[in-house]
């Protein structure tokens, strides 16, 4: 059985993006670029919901052909491009080379892809988490937390209907204050 976990960049306040869908508070430093981009090389599978993959797969298949890119966005871009993805919409028709898309019901599907042999999971992407997190599905959250305040925006957290109890497992610190706790859900 498959790992599931929920990790993004989220503010203080516990938003993922400010409003109007901006990342700018976001950007992270040498060091935790490495700690993501090493993140998705172990990753087995990404689950992305389509407003985080349209912005994905709008920089990150050609970005080490850019002028100018760095060594460790090269290596990332490379990461992210071989990384096995599937997008769940219903409103794409189509998606990329090593993605496939997913028009069914969320939740049926990620059980599913839970149960096959592979390498763990990630989840990029509040709303189709939130489906996830009311089923149950999670095993570990990630949490990079900075140190702003946006007031607003995309919430990491969903409503849920019942508590989620969990072990802390991990935290970490990055250069700008930023840390990283790494929960496992107490089942």
């Amino acid at each position: 059985m498959r790992k599931l976990t929920f990790g993004m960049n989220l503010s203080l306040d516990g938003y993922i993006a400010a409003p109007g869908d901006d990342l700018g508070w976001s950007v992270p430093s040498d060091e935790l670029f490495q700690w993501w981009s090493d993140r998705v090389a172990a990753t087995g599978l990404a689950l992305y919901g389509r407003k985080l993959w349209e912005t994905m797969s709008s920089h990150w298949p050609t970005a080490d052909q850019q002028p100018g890119a760095t060594p460790a966005e090269i290596e990332y871009a490379r990461r992210w491009r071989d990384m096995p993805k599937a997008v769940f919409s219903s409103t794409i028709d189509k998606v990329e080379e090593n993605t496939r898309l997913v028009t069914g019901d969320a939740v049926t599907e990620i059980t599913r892809l839970k149960a096959e042999d592979g390498g763990p999971m990630d989840i990029s992407s509040a709303t189709l988490a939130g489906a996830a997190m009311r089923a149950g599905l999670i095993d570990e959250y990630l949490l990079v937390t900075h140190p702003v305040l946006v007031g607003g925006g995309t919430p990491f957290f969903t409503t849920l209907d019942s508590w989620v109890n969990l072990n802390l497992a991990e935290t970490r610190t990055f250069p700008g204050g930023i840390v990283l706790t790494r929960y496992q859900t107490r089942r």
